[in-house]
């Protein structure tokens, strides 16, 4: 593979969220002081949204990572909280590390938990869960989400609650049935995608992660293209980004030039272009 021959010790443009290529632009870093700002004053429900591919999930991790850094806090994960009542508050439970008995209903549960949150507050610790995906939770689901934030002392919440989901969230907490959840959320904030300026910067900071330290290995006009065709979605960007090095170090280019990323573009169906395989491109380098 392009690794060695560009002198990377790692590939740079994974689609799997990777705290270490985390990039700070202006919006994702605005979000994540938000975020941090928000746990630390005590607020109850926080939410982000964000379209497809724009960071929402590595922003997740970013934030987990830095509160397990803190010992003011415990946190709790929850990836994919398309589940039922009961399901989430089990598995909330066993994020907490708290034991699960088959057969307990959700009073049994809520007990348990409260019980240790409380344990948690004496402590001097705040519970922070996060939810990705949350446009996925049942209404039934989200409702629970509210009786769960009720636990609290007379000063605080017990529990603080991040929701993190694609656009569909603020239509799903527009629904009637949920509008006391709706109203509890304190702080929201939307992620957009990178601009031209970010999207060259976003190149150049993954690259210098994965240890290259070469002169400018992407030309201007190869930005540009992939800008224009990933729209400033960092997924996107870095499948087009991949591609197109793999474009150039098949033709034995050392700088990615605007003909290998439009080889990349016609090569990515999100981009809307007719296709044309890179295979024939990568011949040359067997």
């Amino acid at each position: 593979m392009y690794a060695r021959y560009f002198g990377l010790r790692e590939l740079p443009f994974g689609i799997t969220p990777d705290t270490g290529y985390y990039f700070a632009h202006a919006k994702q870093q605005e979000a994540l002081n938000m975020l941090l700002a928000a746990v630390r004053m005590g607020e109850g429900f926080l939410k982000v949204t964000g379209e497809v591919g724009t960071g929402k999930t590595l922003l997740c991790r970013k934030f987990l990572a830095v509160l397990a850094a803190d010992h003011r806090f415990t946190t709790a994960y929850i990836p994919n909280p398309y589940l039922e009542p009961l399901a989430l508050i089990e598995a909330i439970a066993a994020e907490l590390s708290l034991p699960v008995i088959q057969g307990h209903g959700q009073h049994a549960l809520l007990t348990t938990l409260t019980h240790r949150l409380i344990r948690s507050y004496a402590d001097g610790r705040r519970v922070v869960l996060c939810l990705d995906e949350a446009q996925a939770m049942p209404i039934e689901t989200l409702e629970s989400l509210r009786l769960i934030s009720n636990l609290e002392t007379e000063k605080c919440k017990l529990i603080q609650i991040v929701l993190f989901g694609q656009p569909e969230l603020d239509e799903r907490l527009q629904e009637r049935s949920v509008r006391q959840l709706r109203q509890r959320i304190a702080f929201s904030c939307r992620l957009a995608p990178l601009s031209l300026a970010d999207t060259e910067d976003y190149l150049r900071h993954r690259l210098h992660v994965a240890g290259y330290d070469g002169p400018t290995l992407f030309a201007k006009g190869a930005v540009r293209i992939l800008f224009r065709a990933s729209g400033g979605v960092p997924r996107l960007a870095n499948i087009l980004a991949h591609k197109a090095l793999m474009a150039a170090y098949g033709e034995g280019a050392a700088v990615v030039r605007g003909h290998h990323m439009r080889l990349a573009c016609a090569d990515t169906e999100s981009t809307h272009r007719p296709k044309r395989r890179l295979g024939w491109a990568l011949w040359g380098r067997q």
